[in-house]
């Protein structure tokens, strides 16, 4: 992140004895640079911190929708495949998606869930890693799909998985260390784990590194490329605002594209899709991720999603992200009764994606009537409210306001 990007909030947030937190949200505001996008989504009145689940509308959506579906369906039909881009919409998009991850063109392709995209790369990193590796490593504490898609993958391929914790992988690696599937942030307490050097540790073990997106594309710099990855999977409908069930991507460096062996060959990732041939030859590049045919109305939608990215640095949006964080953070502590949560978000900037998560004795009444007084996050069961800061439409006064009604709801909930 550059000092720039930092300046922005740290000059425009004086000495909190002398102004409170409200004046001091409405400053901030006024000096954010990623303010104008806010305008680009559709919003009330209420405070919208859910974003980490599924983003908000941008509002020029449903007009491109409408057109795909009475002009490119009702009207062009079967021509849409060729005369509205529709057959090479999967890499047209990954394209579009490659910079907020830091991927160069041609790597990425839309398409199908994330499930079935980390099934894809798990298999497929078990074929590249090569004989004589029969283990699976996998996040102990991830997003449980994932868990149970990588447990599957080691049943099908003979493999053996084993659980362990992001910061425990280095010494859990070893000669039979196949691949090794992680999550960037955890998506329960938002704990940023360390890509680069987990990376870098799976690597000279010899083993190949999936990484899970999810809760970190469009909220902070990924750099698959800079820092080697091999393999990654991401949703598109959190910070990327592709709409609820928006298809997910899968990322093959280039370097692996040659040997890239899928586990769901079909039609649209063949050589000549249009042969009809018994036997499979895998197209090259990318496109040896699709499986079937895509779901052209929902990737249509997350390609309109994408023109909010226009012009906007994910630097911006990182520096803009801790801000906010920080700034809900301080004012938890300042509004809170002692005592009442916990945060489970890492202080420290290099561990924090982009949510924080308080830990509450009743966390579940507690949701409830923030969410019916318009403030919106959500809950992990049993005792986790998480609040999802996406800077491209959450404000200062966004985060004052949500900890302030937090404060009035603890007050109206009995303590245990």
């Amino acid at each position: 992140m550059s000092e720039t990007s930092r300046d922005t909030f740290r000059d425009a947030s004086p000495d909190a004895s002398r102004e409170t937190f409200r004046e001091r949200a409405l400053k901030l505001d006024a000096a954010d640079p990623l303010a104008p996008q806010r305008g680009l989504f559709a919003l009330d009145d209420g405070v919208y911190l859910d974003g980490n689940s599924l983003g908000a509308l941008p509002v020029h959506v449903p007009a491109r929708v409408q057109d795909v579906l009475t002009r490119q369906w009702g009207e062009l039909r079967i021509r849409s495949w060729g005369e509205s881009g529709w057959w090479t919409a999967p890499e047209r998009i990954g394209d579009r998606i490659a910079p907020l991850v830091g991927a160069a063109a041609g790597q990425i392709v839309v398409g199908d869930s994330t499930s079935v995209n980390v099934f894809k790369a798990v298999v497929a990193a078990t074929r590249l890693a090569g004989e004589g590796r029969d283990e699976i490593l996998v996040d102990a504490t991830t997003f449980p799909t994932d868990g149970y898609i990588a447990a599957s993958a080691a049943r099908l391929t003979g493999h053996r998985i084993v659980p362990v914790a992001p910061d425990g992988v280095p010494a859990a690696l070893g000669p039979r260390t196949a691949a090794v599937l992680l999550n960037q942030v955890d998506f329960r307490t938002g704990r940023l784990h360390d890509l680069p050097g987990l990376t870098a540790a799976v690597h000279a073990a010899g083993a190949i590194a999936v990484w899970d997106l999810c809760h970190s594309a469009g909220a902070l710099p990924v750099g698959l490329d800079e820092h080697g990855v091999d393999l990654a999977v991401g949703c598109t409908y959190k910070y990327l605002n592709g709409g609820p069930g928006s298809p997910a991507y899968l990322y093959v460096a280039e370097r692996h594209q040659a040997a890239f062996d899928s586990p769901l060959p079909g039609w649209n990732s063949h050589a000549d899709p249009f042969g009809m041939t018994p036997d499979y030859a895998p197209a090259d590049g990318s496109v040896r991720g699709r499986v079937g045919t895509p779901d052209i109305v929902s990737m249509l939608t997350l390609e309109a999603a994408m023109d909010v990215w226009d012009g906007v640095s994910v630097d911006a949006v990182r520096a803009k992200s801790l801000a906010l964080t920080d700034f809900f953070l301080e004012c938890v502590e300042a509004y809170v009764p002692a005592g009442r949560v916990t945060s489970l978000t890492p202080a420290a900037h290099a561990e924090r994606g982009s949510q924080v998560a308080l830990r509450c004795d009743d966390a579940e009444p507690v949701m409830r009537r923030l969410i019916e007084r318009g403030v919106v996050g959500d809950l992990r069961r049993p005792d986790v409210l998480r609040f999802g800061f996406t800077p491209l439409y959450v404000g200062f006064a966004d985060a004052e306001r949500a900890a302030r009604v937090l404060a009035e709801v603890l007050d109206e909930v009995p303590a245990g």
